[in-house]
């Protein structure tokens, strides 16, 4: 891992239950201070990705390196004490992150008091400030603000210990569309603010496209393709990532494309087809795709895809 990452992932595998992985060797990189988008299904595995990140999630197999120190290597009590220094999440709904009993003061300075340290009220106050927050919230309860505050609290609690890296779990879920303009403004300031490195999930793609440098697309635990946003949006080159992106809507009529509709469901994960994982329900597969599993393969500027007849 160069210095210039904050984020190396090599051969991943995340497990739950009777050794069912929900992540299966997945390789990515990510560079400080930039962001990338992680799309696909529900199933697909982006989630348990972002768990994995922080802890949360078994790392079964592979590595990921944080900053140059190897998570996996790490005990569980030394992450504890070094991880939420590093990188921190937001998670979907941050009503339900956020304690009903703690005043919103309480629940920011709640990180100070798990790690020992003195619960800094002028930290509390001027990141409230510089997230646009009046310090008269830090008295009130979760129930008594918007969604919108609410969400603000939540990713001002992630930064209270000033990490240097970010996954924002589904961060425009539930949000108006007329909101969602604003927040992800409000996103790029942060970033540039506080030297972010964010990971992005979402099913909205149109927000991907807007918001992320890099982009990663997860099907069933695997990677089949990844690399620079604007180059995968303007010629995927996996037919998964061409049918997520037919589906996008968008109001000019001069670039909507034909959909493209999946037959059949997205297989078990601890289930999986044999050969290529997504051949069941491609429209270009051929009895190839049906035995031998494609790795990852790359061409110029980065791009790397996982099939055996590219578009």
């Amino acid at each position: 891992m160069s210095h210039a990452d904050a984020i190396a992932i090599r051969g991943l595998v995340v497990s739950y239950g009777a050794g069912v992985p929900a992540v299966s060797g997945v390789d990515l990189t990510l560079g400080a201070g930039r962001t990338l988008g992680v799309v696909g299904e529900s199933g697909s595995g982006k989630s348990t990705l972002a768990r994995a990140l922080v802890g949360l999630a078994p790392i079964s197999g592979g590595s990921i390196e944080l900053f140059g120190r190897d998570l996996a290597a790490m005990s569980r009590a030394e992450r504890r004490r070094w991880l939420p220094f590093h990188v921190q999440i937001i998670f979907q709904d941050p009503v339900a992150s956020l304690s009903p009993r703690m005043t919103l003061g309480r629940a920011l300075a709640e990180p100070f008091r798990i790690h020992g340290r003195a619960v800094d009220r002028e930290a509390i106050a001027a990141l409230l400030a510089a997230l646009g927050l009046p310090e008269s919230l830090s008295a009130k309860y979760p129930h008594q603000v918007s969604g919108g505050q609410a969400r603000r609290v939540a990713i001002a609690r992630a930064l209270m210990l000033k990490p240097r890296f970010l996954i924002a779990d589904e961060p425009t879920a539930g949000l108006d569309v007329s909101v969602q303009g604003d927040f992800l403004n409000f996103m790029t300031r942060i970033q540039a603010q506080f030297g972010l490195g964010i990971l992005f999930i979402s099913h909205n793609l149109s927000v991907v496209a807007r918001t992320t440098q890099e982009l990663a697309v997860l099907y069933l635990g695997r990677i089949v393709e990844t690399g620079d946003t604007r180059a995968i949006f303007a010629h995927p080159r996996h037919p998964y990532t061409h049918a997520l992106l037919s589906a996008a809507p968008t109001i000019d009529p001069e670039r909507r494309k034909q959909r493209v509709i999946l037959r059949g469901e997205m297989a078990s994960p601890g289930n999986p087809p044999g050969g290529c994982r997504f051949h069941p329900r491609c429209p270009l597969a051929a009895e190839r795709c049906r035995t031998e599993e494609p790795q990852l393969r790359s061409e110029e500027a980065g791009r790397r895809f996982a099939c055996h007849f590219p578009l």
